[in-house]
């Protein structure tokens, strides 16, 4: 059974840092897509940023500049790099990994708090 256990996650002040991990345990098929979505109080859920196997990332126009996504293919894991971070970054951060042959994410971890104070 495959797990996604994310780390990093906790409380900032506005202007700060932080880095979220997120690795994958079990077996998975040839991962394609990593990424990472968040979730704020009564807000939908929006892809923050991914990556693909072959190096393409994507950014929600309100993180670029101040995240970088990045991958450890051997490890099964992928990172994301916070800073400059605002109080609207505040919410839940999810991974969610793509397996070949899949036209969606179809593994996600259970979620990390990110919370940004002013």
């Amino acid at each position: 059974q495959v797990q996604l256990v994310e780390s990093g996650g906790g409380l900032v002040q506005a202007g700060g840092s932080l880095r979220l991990s997120c690795a994958a345990s079990g077996s998975i098929f040839r991962i394609n897509t990593m990424g990472w979505y968040r979730q704020a109080p009564g807000k939908q859920r929006e892809l923050v940023a991914a990556m693909t196997s072959g190096g393409g990332t994507n950014y929600a126009d309100s993180v670029k500049g101040r995240f970088t996504v990045s991958r450890d293919n051997a490890k099964n894991t992928v990172y994301l790099q916070m800073n400059s971070l605002k109080p609207e970054d505040t919410a839940v951060y999810y991974c969610a990994f793509r397996s070949a042959l899949e036209y969606d994410f179809n593994y996600w971890g259970q979620g990390t708090q990110v919370t940004v104070s002013s």
